[in-house]
């Protein structure tokens, strides 16, 4: 159901009640009499410019979300893109102007929103009170250079108003088996796959925002979207939420991910830059996002959120979360309305026409084949087409499936070291389960940023010589499920890398073996 137009004007009416109140009051939570977040005359200038504009644009937030539902059911000929809850395990998007954006953000920075049944509805915070409340109380630098990135957004949003949109779509993987529909995988689909693995590129220096190439870059999220962004979180996700507020949004209407579904964002256009990492964080400035703009207004930056396994400990090595990982990869990752994206397992897809899977009680996936001049190419060519194909080739709809709204093909993966710092999780495990994952969504490529950790350093090595051997994704996941049983089980201590390729890595292996002698 849509947010009830009259709660967005009591929500006005307050906000032009909190404006009346003293202005030492609203100055304390950005001031502190030993330690001043930034001066007076700044301050003096925020709230004479920035705050009245934030009002005004409050006061126009009925008409633009009017505005927003007359055209919502119209976008994509009858599929609902409206502002609403996405709850779990309901596949679909959300498509929201900048605009509408800047006037939700001002809600939260204000602390308007209700707030007591968000916990029910497993909904991250999204109110800005803490944000500000943390500094107040305890100073840290990362927390005032978080609140600087989100001023300097109010700042340029009061000056100059995007005009784009963004989308914010929530991808499920089907629990159950559903003929055409792609389903959540069991162990022996990754195992009998037969999809080549794609080609792989390794980084050890930058980061994944600035990759160029288009690519669908990875936000390494906690669960519950935007993790601890309004709060004292300062690590990847977190930095990204700052450095492209536009993303906090989602955080308004997406309860937590389950294992089988991810979130994946396309249009958040990023306003500052920055320094640092997790307690050395430091906004370092204005950004001025030059990425081109898709045919829906959007800017083409496209990022996916997918949670990894939290306090990965030991039993990361155990198949199930193996399974889960990679499955919560392949999420993430898989084009679901790409009826090529929808390749078998076991055999790739020839040059005569295009292959969907079907599922069956025995094999549990059958390629089915549709000509050539009959197989839907994109969603926006579907929804174009009156959405004539959706149950009929793909059976995806507003509540079922996936949307994935971009114009061009060969869109790659720009990721890092997912899950391995605060969640414990091994990188070079789950650097081999993401490039499986990439792979067999058919994503041409993947581009890796190991951060500088020691133990990727040779990445680009184990890599290149996977790619040379021509190993398919069945072949990398059953060595990754044979090397996870001997290292859950304390055959082995040594990491993937070294026990794969025990020649390259012997100086690894000879220390290893020295510390495990008694």
């Amino acid at each position: 159901m849509p947010f009830p137009i009259s709660e967005i004007l009591l929500l006005s009416l307050l906000c032009n009640l909190s404006l009346l109140l003293p202005m030492e009051v609203m100055l304390s939570s950005l001031t502190r009499s030993s330690m001043q977040l930034i001066s007076r005359a700044e301050a003096s200038k925020w709230f004479e410019e920035v705050v009245p504009a934030l009002a005004n644009l409050l006061l126009r937030l009925p008409s633009l979300l009017e505005s927003h539902y007359q055209d919502a059911d119209y976008l994509f000929n009858g599929v609902g893109t409206g502002l609403r809850l996405l709850g779990s395990q309901e596949a679909g998007i959300v498509f929201l102007g900048q605009e509408l954006v800047a006037a939700l953000l001002t809600c939260a920075f204000f602390c308007l929103f209700p707030v007591s049944d968000r916990g029910s509805k497993r909904l991250p915070t999204i109110n800005f009170d803490n944000l500000f409340e943390d500094i107040y109380e305890s100073y840290s630098k990362k927390q005032e250079n978080k609140i600087k990135c989100i001023m300097h957004y109010f700042e340029r949003i009061c000056s100059s108003m995007p005009e784009g949109f963004v989308s914010f779509e929530r991808k499920v993987l089907l629990l159950e088996q559903l003929p055409l529909c792609v389903s959540y995988p069991e162990a022996d689909f990754w195992s009998k796959s037969v999809v080549s693995l794609c080609p792989f590129e390794v980084h050890s220096s930058g980061f994944i925002e600035d990759q160029s190439n288009g690519a669908l870059e990875v936000d390494f999220a906690n669960k519950y979207l935007g993790g601890g962004a309004l709060r004292s979180g300062c690590l990847q996700e977190e930095i990204r939420f700052m450095i492209s507020p536009e993303l906090i949004a989602g955080m308004l209407f997406l309860p937590c991910m389950e294992d089988n579904e991810a979130i994946e964002i396309v249009g958040a256009e990023r306003f500052s830059n920055y320094t640092g990492y997790a307690s050395s964080f430091c906004f370092s400035g204005d950004h001025v996002d030059k990425r081109n703009v898709d045919g829906f207004r959007r800017c083409k930056t496209r990022i996916v959120a997918i949670d990894a396994l939290c306090r990965a400990g030991m039993r990361q090595y155990k198949c199930t979360y193996l399974l889960r990982e990679a499955n919560k990869a392949f999420c993430g990752f898989l084009d679901q309305s790409n009826c090529d994206h929808h390749k078998s397992p076991f055999q790739d897809g020839g040059s005569q026409g295009s292959q969907c899977m079907e599922t069956d009680k025995d094999t549990n996936v059958v390629v089915k084949d549709f000509p050539m001049d009959e197989a839907p190419s994109t969603s926006v060519e579907i929804a174009m087409n009156r959405g004539e194909y959706i149950n009929q080739v793909i059976g995806y709809s507003d509540k079922k499936g996936s949307w994935c709204l971009d114009l061009e093909d060969k869109i790659g993966i720009a990721t890092g070291n997912w899950g391995c710092g605060a969640f414990g999780g091994d990188p070079e495990l789950k650097t081999m389960i993401q490039w499986l994952a990439a792979s067999q969504a058919a994503r041409p490529s993947v581009s890796y940023y190991t951060f500088g950790i020691k133990s990727l350093q040779n990445l680009n090595q184990v890599s290149q010589w996977i790619l040379s051997h021509e190993w398919t994704v069945g072949d990398l996941w059953n060595m990754l499920v044979e090397y996870s049983s001997r290292r859950f089980n304390k055959e082995t201590n040594l990491g993937f890398f070294a026990w794969l390729l025990p020649t390259l890595f012997a100086h690894d292996a000879k220390m290893s073996n020295l510390t495990s002698t008694p």
